[in-house]
């Protein structure tokens, strides 16, 4: 069992937990637990994944900076449906990047998984974005993320963040529960 892997573990369950909520404090969890997980997919192989981590820690940051500008500091955040056309839009930029990075990563590296570990990146890409923008479909997005992780961590017997990747599928379904919920209402409650 790898002392690095606990913390991002432990970490990224304060990140999930606060993020249900809508709190703004989520972020510097999550900063924390994506920079140890940049060095616990490269020992893994999992360079795409260890790549994403550097691009969720400049997210997390605009996110932060976002959700500040929208109240985030006195309150909880309102959140959003997206339009259909975005929703689409969405959706081809997941299949285009999962294709591209997966291709790239097969040809070039000796990356353990290059396609689910592609598909993986490009998903958590846009799901990021979405999640910054506070669009509740970004949860749908995490659920297959999660559902496909555990299975890829298995694999790669990185069983406590396989574990972890659980415990957000739970969260993450809570969350489009809660946001769905919030955005029916038009809802920024005060925490």
């Amino acid at each position: 069992m790898d002392t690095l892997e606990i913390v991002a573990v432990v970490l990224g369950m304060a990140n999930i937990g606060l993020l249900v909520r809508r709190s703004i404090w989520n972020y510097p969890f999550g900063m924390a637990m994506v920079a140890l997980y940049f060095v616990i997919f490269g020992e893994a192989r999992l360079y795409g994944e260890a790549g994403l981590q550097v691009f969720f820690f400049v997210m997390q940051g605009w996110g932060w900076w976002l959700w500040a500008r929208a109240g985030g500091l006195t309150h909880m955040v309102e959140v959003t449906w997206m339009g259909a056309r975005a929703r689409a839009a969405a959706l081809v930029l997941v299949a285009g990047s999962s294709l591209g990075i997966g291709w790239a990563m097969a040809r070039w590296t000796d990356a353990a998984l290059p396609y689910a570990d592609a598909a993986i990146a490009g998903a958590s890409v846009v799901a990021q974005v979405l999640l910054a923008l506070r669009r509740v479909e970004n949860w749908a997005l995490w659920i297959a993320i999660d559902v496909l992780s555990i299975g890829v961590y298995l694999h790669r017997e990185l069983y406590l963040t396989a574990g972890l990747y659980m415990v957000f599928l739970g969260f993450a379904t809570a969350g489009l529960v809660e946001w769905a919920r919030a955005a029916r209402q038009g809802e920024a409650v005060s925490a």
